[in-house]
């Protein structure tokens, strides 16, 4: 099984409620870190999408944008582009590769916070996204959006700064509208809305009680397997935030 494939299926599992022990934590944690890419690889593939990462002087300081990760790649597997966890085919490296990197360090910190490397990852990581447009600037073109939602999921889980929350929740809202998009997005904000801290989740939640409802009942098994299996991940998304609103998450 591939990091990306042990990612998604985790987050799926998770997502619908399942639990893990320590052993397969553990198991999993292992897998994850020695997908990592190396300094070597991380370059290759930087220099491959031609990473437009510089360093500017503005206003007398420095600004050193870094929006590509620092630790984990996808594999170049033919220029095939990896799905996000609620599947979206992302068309730039920039969601790719982001998805990839957030939803993995996401995980490590869930299931083994005290390891050092670990927490050397992530705190690198948080660096990296106040550098970025689309986690830090409010950049909403293209998959820069996109971008920024699975960076608000990362943001959540690892850190309590409610304001940057906050301010990626607002974002949505502003540009959510602004033209047709993926269906996976409005899903993938529902699933940080389900995970956010309930004080900032319950205003939005209850902004879109009305079409977590309709989903609700309109989300019928697929024809496939994978559908079966993504409409239980999304059923489970709706049940958590309309439970959460009802006081009983």
């Amino acid at each position: 099984m591939t990091a990306h494939e042990l990612m998604t299926k985790t987050n799926h599992y998770l997502i619908k409620g399942g639990a893990l022990n320590e052993k397969q934590r553990a198991n999993i944690v292992a897998q994850l870190l020695a997908a990592r890419g190396g300094e070597r690889v991380v370059d290759s593939f930087k220099r491959g999408v031609r990473s437009p990462e510089s360093t500017r002087t503005i206003f007398g300081s420095n600004d050193t944008r870094i929006i590509y990760p620092l630790f984990y790649v996808p594999p170049y597997d033919g220029g095939r582009k990896l799905q996000t966890v609620i599947p979206m085919s992302p068309k730039t490296h920039i969601l790719s590769a982001n998805a990839y990197e957030l939803e993995i360090l996401r995980l490590l910190h869930m299931f083994a916070p005290d390891n050092a490397e670990v927490r050397e990852m992530v705190a690198a990581t948080l660096a990296r996204l106040r550098t970025t447009c689309f986690a830090s600037q409010d950049c909403h073109v293209g998959e820069c959006f996109h971008s920024g939602l699975v960076a608000l999921r990362f943001i959540a889980a690892v850190t309590d700064d409610y304001a940057w929350m906050w301010r990626l929740v607002a974002f949505y809202n502003r540009y959510s509208g602004e033209k047709k998009r993926h269906s996976g997005v409005a899903w993938y904000f529902w699933l940080c809305l389900s995970e956010l801290p309930h004080e900032l989740a319950e205003p939005e939640l209850r902004r879109w009680e009305s079409e977590f409802k309709r989903h609700f009942a309109d989300l019928g098994l697929g024809k496939g397997a994978r559908d079966k299996e993504l409409n239980e991940v999304l059923m489970c998304i709706v049940t958590k935030a309309i439970s959460s609103l009802n006081g009983v998450a």
